[in-house]
């Protein structure tokens, strides 16, 4: 099981890494506004597992939001499988800045944070993957 914390970005690169390929329900997301916390449920691929395939029920949450704003995603009931691509964060009035999750199909939530303040934390045990998330990588064509 696996505990991880981002108060920087290469932290938050070390979650981005682990929650890579991670599927969750868009009814799996939510904002508090008062206690100013992103949290997200999901189904990772247990990346650090390379041996034997296998997905973890994970949560994912951030700090110290201020404002959550999506992209693409109106249109998604809450029954609707996103897929997370990455967690980056951008500074931008230090320490303040905007962290960024990137779903497949252009979805995209962008937090605005006071600062850079996430927690990822495995919540049971393992069961065994259907199969291991592949990317194919486009190469450039030369001239």
């Amino acid at each position: 099981m696996l505990r991880l914390t981002a108060l920087d970005t290469e932290d938050l690169a070390i979650i981005s890494a682990q929650m890579q390929d991670a599927v969750l329900l868009a009814g799996d997301l939510s904002f508090d506004p008062k206690r100013k916390q992103f949290v997200l449920l999901a189904n990772r691929f247990a990346w650090d597992a390379p041996d034997t395939p296998q997905r973890r029920r994970t949560g994912l949450h951030f700090d110290r939001v201020l404002s959550v704003k999506t992209l693409n995603m109106s249109h998604l009931e809450k029954d609707e499988v996103l897929s997370l691509l990455s967690v980056t964060f951008a500074e931008l009035d230090a320490p303040s800045g905007e962290v960024l999750l990137t779903f497949s199909e252009g979805a995209t939530i962008r937090l605005s944070v006071e600062c850079l303040e996430a927690q990822m934390a495995d919540l049971g045990p393992a069961w065994a993957a259907v199969a291991v998330p592949h990317h194919d990588i486009a190469e450039d064509d030369e001239a």
